[in-house]
């Protein structure tokens, strides 16, 4: 564990990351590497939700609550650092990067990547506006729809026409420079597009790369694209991939045969069958709360971890 990541820790416990996993060699990080970090790992709506019972294990132990699934990118040499996603507890996570990677600027955050519009990826940007910090001029990277969105709906468009936030917009499969070493790729995954498309990113550093893709309906449809999962692990070195629900079944009194998102039993399935050396690259995130592997000494978790896969900690560092 890097000194670093010891101070982000204790915020980040208090708001929800729980026991530390012994993380894999590669998220190792040293000197002035830049890196990702972890700050959160709970589907859309945190864990507990709004509805979760009286006996949730997050509602009983506070250091088992889950905040929703956001990354941190930080460049140290520069003091860079940008946000994937802009999650209902923005206010935690930012607070965790400034702990992680003390800001050098009255803000200090350079950017905020948008996967999608669904609550647990953009509600966020609220924080940025008038009510709140007031910021100016946080760089908002968003696919066209995305971005036309916030430009035309209020409360978005009030952050941008006070300049709270300025809109960038990304095309699949075009990168954006971070850095001359550093940039981030969106590139288009099958999910419910209501309000905007939906992307993953691919996070490439000076050595290492890390795909997120949070939402995803299945890989069967991401297959029918011509993208197969198995392909995209191959060129990474670390793989954040939708582990919304365990397995079918675990949401008591409901059928789940409609749910989208790939089920983590489906994914280990897959991999474990196709392509079993990459299953150590992934780390699952995005859980809902229902889903047993959230919790360390679950008997999910443990099967994970059995099958040669992860399952992603809050505060957990990914060096680049």
């Amino acid at each position: 564990m890097t000194p670093g990541l010891a101070l982000a820790l204790p915020g980040l416990a208090a708001a929800g990351c729980g026991t530390l996993q012994p993380a894999p060699e590669f998220t190792e990080v040293g000197g002035d590497a830049p890196y990702v970090l972890v700050l959160g790992t709970a589907q859309d709506a945190g864990s507990p939700q709004a509805n979760s019972p009286a006996d949730h294990p997050a509602r009983l132990d506070p250091l088992r609550r889950r905040l929703a699934s956001c990354l941190g990118i930080v460049d140290p040499r520069s003091g860079g650092r940008w946000m994937v996603d802009a999650t209902p507890d923005f206010r935690e996570q930012f607070w965790a990067l400034n702990q992680a990677a003390p800001r050098r600027t009255r803000l200090g955050l350079d950017g905020v990547f948008l996967t999608h519009a669904h609550i647990g990826h953009y509600a966020g940007l609220v924080f940025l506006g008038h009510e709140s910090i007031g910021a100016h001029g946080v760089l908002v990277f968003a696919m066209p729809r995305m971005a036309e969105f916030l430009r035309t709906n209020g409360p978005w468009d009030q952050l941008v026409r006070l300049g709270n936030i300025e809109l960038r917009g990304l095309r699949a499969g075009q990168p954006v420079a971070l850095a001359d070493d550093i940039a981030v790729t969106p590139f288009l995954v099958p999910h419910r597009q209501e309000y905007s498309e939906v992307v993953g990113f691919r996070i490439d550093g000076p050595t290492r790369a890390v795909l997120y893709i949070p939402d995803i309906d299945s890989w069967s449809l991401w297959d029918d694209s011509g993208v197969r999962l198995e392909d995209q692990l191959a060129t990474v070195d670390v793989a954040y991939l939708d582990g919304t629900f365990f397995a079918d079944g675990e949401i008591v009194g409901r059928d789940m045969s409609g749910f989208p998102h790939p089920r983590i039993v489906q994914t280990m399935e897959r991999i474990n069958s196709t392509a079993p050396d990459q299953a150590a690259k992934v780390r699952f995130i995005h859980l809902n709360h229902t889903n047993p592997a959230q919790w360390t000494d679950s008997p999910e978790r443990q099967r994970v971890l059995d099958a040669g896969f992860a399952v992603a900690v809050g505060g957990e560092r990914v060096g680049l």
